[in-house]
């Protein structure tokens, strides 16, 4: 496909050019211009009122979640979990897994998302989902262990075994396989402790829940007489690459901790604000060069998938918080949605508009009425875009949504199937 008379914005977000032309070819980008290159092209993009840019990414999510949409409301975290959620997902099947994979796929391709980092169950369900859908996924299944079990006894050691030889890789590289503690309070020493060693024997990524709470952060100091962070690195799970999601109550010696470690935090704003759990503060991370990444969390916490809300409030939250209108720049927030996704799922030649690298693409309309006048058009798609400003969404060269339309997914089947599971789980809740 060559887009046409489009405008890009510059790899940094400082700025954007316009009117240039954007080739993809064999499902890397082949060329960038100002003229129009020669040869045939399959299809062409008329990018006149259109912003191309790299895909972004989800960096912490729950995909089969879905089905919880609005199920569970209006309570805090530990209720939330043990009331409503945990006993929702015991009546989950591989059917729920797969439908609600394929659903998620589809809300996250309509707004511009191309790859997600997903912690969850059931994995060879949830990584037919994601392959049938083309997106690009970082997938691991969620440890939970209420006793002292230790890692190699629990049936996460031997499923981790069988998915990296079965899976990590699939889809030509689209599909990665991560290692995974749901969190501190969930586990115990000897399981993180288990993880943490195969992790780095496998050479794999670790995908964490840190510090979520005030609660979460006070029990694991009764418990273990340090905070989640200093408990993690203790016990060596950030050894390997690790994406600690939402560390919204860290103390001083934790950030330190973090940035040794190069530890990715996955900022999920609406979801913690929705729970009542409080604020990251980022600001504090960006200055100290920790790689800040940006995530939905689950549609049970979030209810949509839209990463231009979280985008939006990621770069307003913390000018409000802090009294600095300075902080968190556009071009921060744009970084946190994109190339800092990219980067956390060890996935280091995306995320970037060059030649060679992979076409994972998202165009937008800019000709709307709330993106025109287009003084700086950066500052628009962080506070004026809309998710439904997404036109086109490409993985790999591969239109996988478009004006409205899926070309490879029967989105109406994929609703079907996900209200028919919802329907069947409520029943049997009752």
């Amino acid at each position: 496909m060559l887009f046409e008379n489009i405008t890009i914005p510059e790899a940094d977000f400082s700025a954007v050019r316009k009117n240039q032309y954007v080739g993809v070819r064999d499902g890397k980008i082949a060329y960038i211009g100002t003229e129009a290159p020669e040869g045939e092209w399959d299809g062409r993009f008329d990018g006149r009122h259109a912003l191309l840019m790299p895909g972004f990414v989800n960096a912490h999510s729950h995909a089969p979640m879905v089905l919880l949409r609005g199920y569970a409301e209006n309570l805090p975290l530990q209720r939330w979990l043990n009331e409503k959620v945990f006993p929702f997902e015991d009546c989950m099947t591989d059917q729920s897994m797969y439908a609600g994979t394929m659903l998620a796929a589809a809300e996250m391709l309509r707004f511009g998302v191309c790859s997600f980092t997903d912690m969850y169950m059931r994995i060879p369900a949830m990584a037919r989902g994601v392959l049938d859908s083309g997106m690009k996924c970082n997938l691991c299944r969620g440890l939970t262990v209420f006793d002292g079990s230790d890692y190699a006894s629990l049936s996460n050691y031997s499923d981790n075994i069988m998915f990296l030889k079965e899976l990590d890789g699939a889809g030509d590289g689209r599909l990665k396989i991560d290692f995974c503690i749901h969190g501190e309070y969930t586990s115990n020493p000897d399981a993180v402790a288990g993880v943490a060693r195969h992790a780095e024997e496998a050479g794999v990524r670790v995908h964490v829940h840190v510090s979520e709470t005030r609660g979460e952060v006070d029990d694991c100091k009764k418990r273990h007489g340090k905070t989640p962070v200093q408990y993690f690195y203790d016990l060596g799970l950030f050894n390997q690459p690790t994406t600690a999601a939402h560390c919204v109550w860290l103390e001083d010696g934790d950030f330190d901790l973090l940035k040794e470690k190069q530890v990715t935090v996955a900022a999920c704003p609406v979801s913690n604000m929705k729970l009542a759990s409080g604020f990251a503060d980022i600001p504090r991370m960006l200055e100290m060069g920790i790689n800040v990444a940006l995530g939905t969390d689950g549609a049970a916490s979030n209810n949509n998938l839209n990463l231009m809300k979280d985008l939006f409030l990621f770069a307003t939250l913390y000018k409000g918080c802090s009294g600095d209108p300075t902080v968190v720049t556009p071009a921060q927030a744009l970084s946190a949605a994109t190339v800092s996704g990219w980067r956390s799922q060890g996935r280091e030649d995306c995320g970037i508009l060059r030649v060679g690298a992979p076409a994972d693409l998202t165009v937008l309309d800019i000709d709307t009425p709330w993106m025109v006048p287009e003084t700086d058009l950066i500052s628009n798609l962080v506070f004026a875009a809309q998710g439904s400003d997404v036109r086109l969404t490409m993985v790999d060269g591969k239109v996988l949504y478009k004006d409205g339309e899926y070309p490879c997914m029967d989105i109406e089947k994929i609703k079907h199937m996900v209200r028919s599971e919802t329907s069947r789980i409520l029943g049997v809740l009752k």
